[in-house]
């Protein structure tokens, strides 16, 4: 440690991680805390210091390190509408209602309404499954599906959606609608016979950090509560958990409170392998041991994903819900093949993404970038790696026509559902919404850079920024920006970046002899600007971006 440096600078002589994360020893108060824990609880120095920094406390020490649903299991009644939802639920059992759910194509979607059908199945009812399709139906509830789904059934649940969808739920006339979900809630709620959602305006915010699997499983705690008090046995709602944690997990929940109860315990009903979807999914993505965080987040969920970003909707349901081992080993074969197809067109949406930010500058509270034909199913996970890469809230955009369906990723502290609702709210975004951690919008493409430009000064009231920008890293490789600022190797064929005669080719490429051309530097590109457009050239691509809006890959070409 330098003269110069304090405690909050540096620790151990280290003033910032591998991935420029500030690198801070404990503080004086946390010292002491650690200290008052082992005197507590006898747990060893290294964890108390760890408690300690969370802020734990010595009587919340056991339940956080041995997390138990006994003990964190909240009262579902807690929620609003939980209690008239289960009951509207239980209505439509008894009467044999005809039943659908409508879920989101995501992990937490499927779930979540995996939870739903298999307790519906042990009711003794079989209910409709509908996902909507990414691209062609977009995100949530849609009126022509809801009306459709309206004409032959009584009762719509929807899950991980629904919470905005005002329009869609009118238009299901002739049915009752309950919304189970988490993501952000708006001033007024939609004319459903019950919305759940912790994140409703008018909750606590308590338990705001359940994902919609855990919503849902709060829901089938208190319809069982119900039967029992009927005198009434329910469904067993342990041997569910799997599903709670895989949509915890995948969903980037934080793990905290009832969470942490649901994942531990989860994990534990995941390793007997007595779900056939999961037990063949795990077998293909080639899992040898026993289950942990790590496998749900990196390589279940993922291809569970996979259906809904790049195929058919339905598969990752579908999968969990499976009965047969034939048609569960099928479906989990085509969600790999998928999630193979999903990275490819992720490194292509990536790298094309990253130079585009980087050119605009990655100095400030957001970072952005826009490309012409980006598929839909994949920006939300490049907003992730841009926002890694930078600590920045992260939006990506694909556009078609002129419309563009995005996807952000936001840091920790900074809440971006709620400055796109805001966007939304102000005319600048067609739709929008989410949570604190990720959104989804849809842009108009003459409003795209207000749009981005009110984004992030909303953002900047939040602090983003503040810290400084974490060294972008290699999208690929993840490694760190010092060899981003070295030419990338070309891929074969290709000759390393001479940036003037890279300037030559793009000049020639866009038939403007005049046009002003400059090395950027950063990834070793060279610009050409022109009066309307902006080409970036690296050592094996070339990339265009119109009114620096939009982007596409240029045929990759050899450079002289």
């Amino acid at each position: 440690m330098t003269d110069n440096d304090t405690p909050a600078q540096a620790y151990l002589g280290v003033s910032s991680s591998i991935t420029g994360r500030p690198w801070r020893g404990p503080t004086a108060a946390e010292d002491r805390a650690a200290e008052a824990l082992v005197q507590s609880t006898r747990l060893p120095l290294p964890v108390a210091r760890v408690l300690a920094h969370r802020g734990i406390a010595p009587d919340e020490a056991e339940s956080f390190l041995n997390p138990t649903l006994r003990d964190l299991l909240p009262d579902p009644q807690t929620l609003r509408d939980m209690g008239k939802a289960a009951e509207r639920i239980l209505k439509a059992v008894a009467a044999g209602e005809r039943i659908a759910i409508f879920a989101d194509y995501d992990v937490d979607g499927a779930t979540s309404g995996a939870l739903l059908h298999l307790w519906l199945r042990d009711m003794g009812r079989e209910a409709t499954l509908y996902v909507p399709d990414r691209i062609d139906e977009g995100y949530g509830p849609n009126e022509p599906a809801m009306a459709a789904l309206a004409k032959d059934h009584s009762l719509i649940v929807c899950v991980d959606c629904g919470t905005l969808s005002h329009g869609p739920i009118a238009a299901a006339k002739g049915a009752d609608v309950v919304v189970l979900d988490h993501h952000l809630g708006g001033e007024t709620l939609p004319p459903a016979h019950a919305v759940v959602n912790p994140n409703r305006q008018d909750e606590s915010g308590d338990l705001g950090h359940l994902c919609a699997a855990g919503v849902v499983f709060l829901a089938l705690v208190e319809a069982n509560r119900q039967l029992r008090a009927a005198g009434k046995a329910g469904p067993d709602l342990m041997g569910l958990l799997d599903l709670v944690a895989l949509g915890t997990v995948a969903d980037v929940a934080p793990l905290t409170g009832v969470n942490r109860a649901f994942v531990r315990q989860g994990l534990a009903v995941m390793a007997r392998r007595e779900r056939l979807g999961l037990r063949a999914l795990s077998d293909v993505a080639r899992m040898d041991s026993a289950p942990a965080a790590y496998h749900l987040g990196f390589l279940l969920g993922p291809r569970v994903n996979a259906g809904g970003r790049i195929g058919k909707a339905d598969l990752g349901l579908r999968l969990l819900t499976a009965t047969d081992p034939h048609e569960a080993g099928a479906i989990a074969a085509r969600l790999d093949r998928l999630n193979d197809e999903r990275r490819e067109l992720e490194n292509q949406v990536r790298d094309a993404a990253l130079a585009l930010a980087e050119l605009r500058g990655l100095e400030g509270p957001l970072v952005w970038a826009a490309g012409e034909g980006w598929h839909p199913g994949v920006v939300g996970i490049v907003a992730s790696r841009l926002k890694e890469a930078t600590n920045r809230p992260a939006i990506v955009i694909g556009f078609d026509g002129d419309e563009g369906k995005g996807s952000g990723r936001s840091v920790s502290g900074v809440d971006l559902g709620a400055s796109i609702q805001r966007l939304a709210a102000e005319g600048l975004l067609l739709k929008g919404g989410g949570h604190k951690m990720a959104a989804g919008l849809t842009v108009a493409r003459d409003k795209l850079d207000a749009a981005m430009a009110r984004l992030a000064d909303l953002l900047t009231r939040q602090g983003a920024g503040a810290g400084g920008p974490r060294r972008p890293r290699c999208p690929r490789h993840h490694r760190r920006s010092r060899r981003l600022r070295r030419p990338h190797r070309p891929a074969r064929g290709h000759q390393p970046l001479d940036p003037r005669a890279a300037v030559m080719a793009l000049r020639a490429a866009l038939h403007a002899p005049d046009a002003t051309a400059t090395d950027c530097g950063g990834l070793r590109t060279a610009c050409v600007t022109t009066a309307s457009a902006h080409t970036v050239a690296t050592s094996s691509r070339m990339i265009r971006t119109d009114c620096r809006a939009t982007a596409h890959h240029a045929p990759m070409r050899k450079l002289p």
